[in-house]
């Protein structure tokens, strides 16, 4: 069994989701400590015990420890059973990642001609987890050039704090993943950004769509403003995308109550501004998300910006389940390498 220490390196629930998808796919069983010790509230919070409940059904494991607050868990899983699931967060906590814990194992199979749908509940749209454009626009037609076949689509948002947002997954395996290489952006083909307010004034998505105008010069053709009332409590997001020859990154930034809209739209500028300055294929984010289905393939690489200690840490516990070479080589004061071999 695999020993995990959950305060190593980065300390948050990234470890464990990675060890969940990475124990689903490699048949091995694992024991995890001190789960989020480096967090405000240490211990299982609900949106990551809906994870490790939707693992456990899905690969037919024996869980111990999976209890709200629960600092200790150890999995030992049975054989992928795909089929149609469906797990409700309950709270504003995020869906996305339940998908990315269960993910893995879902992506290859000795038979193709099964399938996984998947109806996930929860936050589609809050800060510190993957939004469901990032998913849908960057990161899974990714997985779709790897071999993959993924379907998604989203039927109602979900802010923080009321949550209730809900998107439905299929996926159809591929017999193994092929590695890809991104090592370069290539020439820019298009930009957008979007704002989108739900139950809010449209005058909030406007000032948002002033200061990308006005920080990052793109032209008002390039802006949009969007209203919706899909969504159980009020929201606001910023998205920028940013299509290149070679892949799609996407960029966004939260309303918080109390924070200038103007603020909100900034958070998302900074990160774009980052990425275009860099010359670099892959932003933070995605470089987090690549690094296990790369693993999976046993190939691939890409350059990025400066990996964060999100992403070393998820290194670590990658190469604790899969006998794979991770190198991260620096290039520029802004760029990387990261190569999976």
């Amino acid at each position: 069994m695999i020993s995990i220490d959950g305060s190593f390196g980065e300390g948050g629930g990234q470890i464990l989701r990675t060890a969940l998808g990475l124990s689903l796919f490699t048949g091995q069983a694992f024991r995890i400590e001190k789960i989020r010790a480096g967090r405000r509230n240490p211990g299982l919070l609900r949106q990551h015990l809906t994870a490790v409940k939707a693992a456990a059904k899905i690969g037919q494991a024996e869980v111990t420890g999976a209890n709200i607050g629960s600092t200790q868990l150890t999995f030992s899983p049975g054989r992928i059973a795909h089929g149609d699931y469906q797990f409700a967060v309950g709270t504003a906590g995020s869906a996305t990642l339940v998908l990315q814990t269960v993910l893995p194992a879902l992506l290859t199979s000795d038979d193709q001609d099964r399938q996984t749908r998947l109806t996930l509940e929860g936050g589609t749209h809050n800060p510190f987890a993957p939004p469901f454009d990032f998913l849908a626009k960057a990161f899974l037609p990714l997985l779709e050039r790897m071999g993959a076949r993924i379907e998604v689509k989203l039927e109602r948002y979900g802010f923080y704090p009321a949550g209730g947002g809900r998107f439905e997954i299929v996926i159809r395996p591929a017999k193994a993943l092929e590695p890809i290489e991104l090592n370069e952006r290539g020439k820019i083909l298009n930009r957008r950004a979007t704002a989108l307010v739900a139950h809010l004034p449209r005058s909030i998505a406007e000032r948002e769509l002033g200061v990308v105008h006005r920080k990052l010069s793109w032209p008002k053709e390039w802006l949009k403003a969007e209203s919706t009332t899909n969504s159980p409590g009020p929201g606001n997001v910023v998205t920028l995308e940013i299509e290149s020859e070679n892949l799609a990154e996407v960029f966004t930034g939260f309303g918080e109550r109390g924070v200038a809209a103007e603020a909100v739209a900034d958070q998302a500028v900074v990160a774009a501004r980052r990425y275009l300055a860099s010359d670099v294929a892959v932003g933070e984010h995605l470089a987090d998300q690549l690094l296990l289905p790369m693993a999976l393939a046993r190939g691939g690489s890409f350059t990025t910006v400066p990996p964060s200690r999100h992403t070393t840490t998820n290194i670590e516990i990658i190469r604790k389940f899969l006998d794979v070479e991770i190198g991260a080589e620096q290039i520029t004061n802004r760029s990387w390498m990261i190569k999976v071999k």
